[in-house]
Order: C-alpha cells, then structure tokens, then sequence
C-alpha cells in the first residue's frame, strides 16, 4: 500500500472535492433563496438537478471506465465539473433574479455530467490498484473518509465564504476541480492489466452484467438501495439542518456551519474507523452496517420528540454515526464481491443510487417539513428502518465472492467463441 499512496491520495481529492462542490450549497441555500427571490423549492433544486443528471450518466461513465480505463474518464470529467462551476459564477456575476437562477441551474447540470465520471470512477479503480481484500477495505475506508471529511469541511467553508459573496462557493469549484485534475495526471499510475486478451464487445458485456445481476441480484440491489438510504437521509438531515438553525435560531454565518458540521464530523470519525475495523471480514461488514442502520433509526425515532437545538444537535450526530458505519461496509462488499472487469459498471448503478438519494433529500424533506416535526422524523425513521431491514435479511456476504460468476463463465465462453471464429478464418 506503501508504494500507491500517492494514487490513494490522489483518487481520495476526487470525493472531498466533489462534495465540497455541492455541499458547500447547502449553509447558503437560505441566502441564494434570498438574493434570486426563489422558493425554498426553486433552491432545493440547486441540490437536485446535479444529482439527477448524475444518476443518468453514472451508468454511461462506468462502462466508458471498464471498456477504456479510469483514469481516461476521469481527467475529462474533472474539466467538465470545472466549466460548470464557471457557468454558474458568470451567471451569479452578470445576471439576477429567476434569469440568473436558470443559467446557474444549467451550470449545476453541466457540473452533474462531470462528477458522474468521476467520484463513482473512484471506487473501481481503488479495487484495481490492490490485489489484497484489507487492503481494499481499508483503502475504501480512506475514500469514504474523504467524501465524509468534505461533508464536514463543505459547511464551515460554504457559510464561511458566503459571508464573503454569497456566489463564492461557485468560485471555488473551477479551481479545486483544477487541484484535482493536475494530482490524478501526474500521481496516478494506470493498474497493470491482469489479462492480456482483448476486450469483449458491447453485447458480450452487457451479457456479463446481465449475468452478474442475475445471479446477485438480490444482495446487489439491497446494497444499492441501503446507499441511496444513507445519502437521502444525510442531505435531508442537512437541508433541515440548515433552514432551522437560520430560521428558528438565528444562527447564520460561519456559526451555522461549525452546527452543521458537528453531525458530519462524527459521520466522518466513524466511517474512517469502520473502514479500518471491518478488514476482510464480510460477515462484520454485514453486521457493522445493520448496527450502523439500527443507530441512525432509533436515533430519528427519539429526534422526532423534541426541537431544542442541543437535542436535535445530538441525535442526528448519531444519525452521522449510524450512516459513517454503515457505508463503508457496504462499499467494501460491493468492491470484493464484483470481479475487476465488471467492477466500474456495477459500482457506476450503486452510486447512481447514492445520487438518487442526494437528489431527493433536500425537495423530499422541504415538503415533508410543512407537515410538522415529528411527521418529518417518523417518516425519516421509516426509510432507515426500511434500510436495516435490506442489510439483516437482504445483504449476504458468504455468497458475494468473486470467483465462478456468471460474468466470469460468459467471458470465457466469449473469448472461446472468438478464437475459434479465428482458427475458422486462417
């Protein structure tokens, strides 16, 4: 592991600066409402169309990265990410009102496209640059800290620098993304190939990843529905966050985002040390992650019963705790438990659920919250309840091994095919 920890480092930018780049919306969403004369909805789809484009292109970005390589298609993506981020400042500087919101919409768009080839990129090429399991789990343990780390940065330095220009954190986009890009350039290494024969078509892959899905569907589906639980319920929790400590206890500026980071700081802490504890055990994996779903549950359950800022400030802490377990856990088991060659394909469909839950989070929760808090907070515990459910009956570890899949069988039945079309032919 030694020798690629400047890769590991490299890839790790990828998710602080991704999430920075959206999360840094979240502590001035009040603020951008205010200065374009937008709905709380209007704003909350800031949050959303980045998710949603994201959800459609991740697939697309994943099988570009098995067919082509990752590193092909992150370095444009991070460009693209970049132009979006422009966009969005050039409309903040030159326009206003509902003209501005619509070009800023655009570039957020725009911005989606980029970050779908290149956070969900991550995780596959993590899995090819280390042979051993623990060093994979701990290497996503990393990778997960420091998308959780730029959710617990992402607030402080959001509200910080809209107490500057409430557009700035556009600004910062461009140049991060620019960081980004020039550390994957010239510190990652493309990972030797483990097979010299030539890649399959398009219909031989697409019938490896049918075969794949046929034959896990059932823990593969669960893991990616418990991702999109974990991130709809973090943004959600956010978004609330935020528009109660403005609207309800006057906290604005810098103070808000060191509130709003409490919660994120303790997501991050236990994601980290949950990557290190689990190792190459897949049935901790599994029930590491159903205590982690069981805590944040109980701990929306008892939120509901009372709004005073410390309270509140407490039990989502430990809704930060139960998603930062959890995560990684189910990160690690997807990675093991998919062969290399259709890794970047399977994880692209789990964090395109991810992104599903990123983008209905904050509008899901802006509606819900006119129905009251405990309605809100019961029907949150209902979906991680519904996510502890996935993890104890759904998700199977001893059977997610890599090995004589599907996949592996059609692959070799297809280079057989093409081989004997070639001794046919000579």
């Amino acid at each position: 592991m030694k020798d690629k920890k400047w890769d590991l480092v490299a890839l790790a930018s990828i998710p602080l600066i991704m999430t920075l780049g959206n999360s840094m919306l979240i502590p001035i969403l009040p603020q951008i409402s205010r200065q374009l004369d937008i709905s709380a909805f209007q704003v909350s789809m800031l949050i959303t169309v980045f998710g949603l484009v994201a959800i459609l292109m991740i697939p697309v970005a994943g099988y570009l990265s098995d067919r082509f390589g990752r590193k092909i298609v992150i370095l444009p993506s991070l460009i693209l990410a970049a132009i979006g981020g422009a966009i969005c400042v050039a409309a903040a500087w030159f326009m206003d009102g509902l003209s501005a919101y619509w070009v800023i919409l655009a570039g957020r768009f725009l911005q989606g496209i980029g970050a779908a080839g290149a956070f969900p990129i991550v995780l596959p090429f993590v899995g090819d640059l280390f042979k051993d399991e623990k060093e994979v789990s701990k290497s996503l343990g990393i990778i997960e800290t420091s998308n959780t780390f730029g959710k617990v940065l992402s607030p402080i330095l959001g509200a910080y620098l809209g107490t500057l220009l409430w557009y700035a954190p556009f600004i910062a986009i461009p140049i991060l993304c620019a960081i980004s890009f020039l550390m994957v350039l010239f510190l990652v290494k493309k990972p030797e190939e483990d097979e010299k024969d030539e890649k399959p078509g398009i219909r031989e892959f697409l019938s490896e990843i049918v075969g794949v899905l046929h034959k896990k569907g059932r823990w593969l589906y669960a893991i990616f529905a418990i991702g999109g639980i974990c991130m709809f319920l973090i943004f959600g929790v956010l978004f609330y966050l935020s528009e109660t400590l403005e609207s309800k206890y006057n906290l604005q500026g810098t103070m808000k985002g060191f509130v709003l980071a409490i919660p994120l700081t303790l997501l991050c802490l236990s994601s980290y040390g949950g990557g290190k504890i689990i190792g190459q055990n897949k049935g901790l994996m599994k029930w590491l992650g159903f205590s982690g779903m069981l805590l944040l549950t109980v701990a929306m359950v008892i939120a509901g019963f009372g709004n005073g800022i410390y309270f509140l400030v407490g039990f989502l802490s430990l809704v930060g705790i139960g998603i930062g377990v959890a995560l990684p856990c189910m990160d690690a088991l997807l990675t093991e438990g998919i062969e290399k060659k259709n890794r970047g394909t399977i994880t692209s469909l789990y964090s395109s659920m991810r992104f599903i839950g990123v983008a209905l989070g904050p509008p899901v929760v802006s509606l819900i919250m006119t129905r009251g808090h405990w309605v809100l907070f019961a029907t949150l515990a209902a979906v991680g309840a519904v996510g502890g459910l996935l993890t104890l009956f759904a998700v199977t570890p001893n059977k997610n091994k890599p090995g004589k899949s599907v996949g592996r069988k059609t692959a070799k039945m297809g280079r057989h095919i093409r081989h004997a079309r070639r001794q046919r032919a000579r």
